[in-house]
This record gives structure tokens, C-alpha cells and sequence, in this order.
């Protein structure tokens, strides 16, 4: 899980409350996103290619492996595609929540300028008081 789990604006993204299809998307793409996966499909290919370039039950074009290959793209797109929608989502709830933040903070540099205008004129006031008393 990313940084974001422990922030307030995304508690509810907590692997508790993940579905099960939730948390697959995110298993399968932390898994499809990384070198060892890359190797690995590479591994995969090479050896596929060695044992069936003698005529095996796929020969040369390599048909049967193309169908597969071809089926991993086509779920890999969509698992990629929910992945994706539940980033959006946890990043406009961190908008959300760093914009009311930003609200909060604009209202209180607001107050602290107002108090800071007050002390300004009433520490003005106190001078012109000692002023007038000597």
C-alpha cells in the first residue's frame, strides 16, 4: 500500500475495506508493473520458443502462443483500467482534502491578520496614552 493508506482523507481505502476484486487489481498490477514480471515473460517466451521451434504442438508462427499473449494484453488493459479509476478516486479525495485544509488555514491567516491589525492600533493607543502622560 502506498504512503496515502495512513492519511485521513483516504481512510476509507484501507485494505480492510477493499473488495476482493479491489485488492486483485492491486496485487496484479503491482505484480504486471515490475522487472521480475518483465523477466519473467521473457523467460517465459524464450523458453516457449526453444521447445516449440522443432515442430511441437506450436509450431513457428507461433499461433497458440499469440492467442495467449494476446488474451494476458487484453485482461492486463482492464486490471491496469480499474487500478487507474481507484488512483483517481483516492487522489480527488486528497484534493478534496488538502482544498479544505487550504480553506481552514486561509480563515485563520484571515483572523491572525485581524488580531494583528487590533494589537497594531491598540499598541498605538497605549503610545499616545504614555505620550500624553509625560
Amino acid at each position: 500500500m502506498s504512503q496515502w493508506s495512513n492519511h485521513p482523507a483516504t481512510a476509507k481505502y484501507g485494505k480492510s475495506q477493499l473488495s476482493f476484486g479491489q485488492r486483485s487489481a492491486d496485487v496484479l498490477r503491482n505484480a504486471m508493473g515490475s522487472w521480475p514480471f518483465v523477466f519473467g515473460a521473457l523467460g517465459f517466451l524464450a523458453i516457449w520458443m526453444y521447445f516449440n521451434n522443432d515442430g511441437s504442438f506450436d509450431p513457428f508462427p507461433f499461433i497458440l502462443l499469440n492467442l495467449i499473449l494476446s488474451c494476458i494484453a487484453a485482461l492486463q488493459g482492464a486490471i491496469l483500467l480499474i487500478a487507474a479509476k481507484r488512483e483517481d478516486q483516492i487522489n480527488s479525495d486528497l484534493a478534496i482534502h488538502t482544498y479544505q485544509i487550504d480553506q481552514e488555514n486561509l480563515e485563520l491567516t484571515r483572523q491572525v491578520h485581524e488580531l494583528s491589525k487590533r494589537i497594531e492600533k491598540l499598541t498605538l493607543e497605549v503610545h499616545e496614552a504614555v505620550k500624553a502622560k509625560n
